[in-house]
């Protein structure tokens, strides 16, 4: 008897330490996994946060220039071709202007707009080269391939390195990605603006279904009665949070685009359709930890004569607070990395200029990694690594931000 016991015993401990090691198991190649994907982005994504340019010479000092009909674009082209290029006909010299960056117009536009003295001085101005070129100074180029399958001719291959061996050539962090909308070039193309359109999709989200979430929750859990009405709206309700968000986006296109008028590609629109998907997560986060505070809390109130809403609002929902938010914010974490939903209602428009209000034209985040993604141009694959991190670092802080507001808030028992 005892030796049977003691090998029941046994075979109980080698299944928990079985059991155990699973779990562990399952803990590490998780981690592992996790830190492959991390460090694979951060490595393509390196060449995003940096960018090749060079100090040119702008010469305006002897130039009788109008400040209010200045055409930037040919005063950047006229002190390029200041440059030793060896270009005596049109050809060559629009060659020879397509190593650097358009962008550099806006730049300079944007230069003497705040410093309008600039505009009886000679001074250096640091202009970034195209995306062509500046993958030549970041990864080189196979000479071997021929010239007609290579983005760069051998006279720009020619014109680069006489740059770099001249010491003109420059390398600088990339402040544009941060500080930027979206462009087709990619050596200016930002986050920015995709970020404050994310920003300001989630504000429109929180907004529209905490307070309806949270309340309807309340009413079903505390003041429903249980019929066949309710029953059936808890079981839409559950239904709801596994439907596929693509079926939201399909919904707030009838709705909210067809039949009310709103603007395409708005944070508001975007807001609302999230808000949609975000609802039954809220209202099922929101019913579990109001069954979760203890059942006495309910009774004592009663007891001391509390009417039933003030049982609900002074001490159940307090009570239930850290759980309540932790759901919502998780939900909203889940809706911050949502494009399918975007994509139905326009927020894949490409759009340069940074959301001001709520109603402007305006893309998110997931949506702008989507687009960089289908891209052609070469230098948009470490941009989309780049901005997927800085995705990935959002979400860390809204999560962050539900686990210090759970840990505030709860209540020890």
């Amino acid at each position: 008897m005892n030796k049977t016991i003691r090998q029941l015993t046994l075979k109980r401990q080698f299944a928990e330490k079985r059991f155990k090691f699973y779990g562990q198991a399952s803990l590490f190649l998780a981690l592992i996994m996790l830190v492959v994907i991390i460090s694979s982005m951060t490595y393509r994504s390196i060449p995003a946060f940096t960018n090749y340019g060079l100090n040119l010479n702008i010469n305006l000092s002897q130039n009788n220039i109008d400040k209010d009909n200045i055409n930037y674009r040919r005063l950047i082209r006229e002190n390029i071709f200041l440059l030793d290029s060896g270009c005596e006909d049109r050809k060559c010299r629009r060659e020879f202007s397509r190593l650097f960056s358009s962008g550099a117009a806006y730049e300079l536009k944007d230069s003497l707009e705040n410093d309008p003295s600039l505009l009886k001085k000679d001074f250096r101005k640091f202009i970034l080269f195209s995306d062509d070129a500046d993958l030549f100074y970041k990864f080189g180029i196979d000479k071997n391939l021929p010239e007609n399958e290579r983005r760069l001719s051998d006279r720009e291959i020619s014109w680069l390195s006489d740059f770099q061996e001249a010491g003109l050539v420059e390398k600088r962090f990339s402040t544009n990605f941060f500080t930027n909308g979206d462009s087709r070039e990619p050596e200016i193309a930002g986050v920015l603006g995709a970020v404050v359109g994310s920003l300001y999709t989630i504000l429109i989200t929180l907004i529209i279904s905490f307070p309806i979430g949270v309340l309807s929750a309340i009413y079903l859990e505390s003041f429903a009665k249980k019929n066949r009405l309710t029953d059936f709206i808890e079981v839409n309700i559950n239904n709801l949070a596994a439907v596929p968000s693509i079926v939201f986006g399909l919904l707030g296109l009838a709705l909210f685009i067809n039949f009310f008028g709103m603007p395409r590609s708005a944070p508001l629109v975007g807001g609302c359709v999230l808000s949609l998907m975000t609802l039954p997560v809220i209202i099922i986060a929101t019913r579990a930890s109001l069954q979760a505070v203890p059942p006495s809390i309910r009774e004592a109130a009663l007891a001391m004569g509390a009417s039933e809403m003030q049982v609900v609002f002074q001490h159940l929902f307090p009570a239930a607070l850290p759980g309540i938010l932790t759901g919502t914010i998780i939900g909203l974490a889940r809706a911050f990395g949502e494009s399918a939903p975007l994509l139905l209602i326009g927020m894949v428009a490409f759009v340069v200029d940074i959301p001001g209000s709520v109603t402007d034209p305006a893309t998110a985040l997931p949506v702008q990694v989507y687009l960089w993604a289908d891209s052609p141009e070469r230098a948009f694959v470490a941009k989309t690594s780049a901005a997927t991190l800085v995705l990935i670092f959002l979400l860390i802080v809204i999560n962050l931000a539900a686990v210090i507001l759970r840990k505030k808030y709860q209540l020890k028992w």
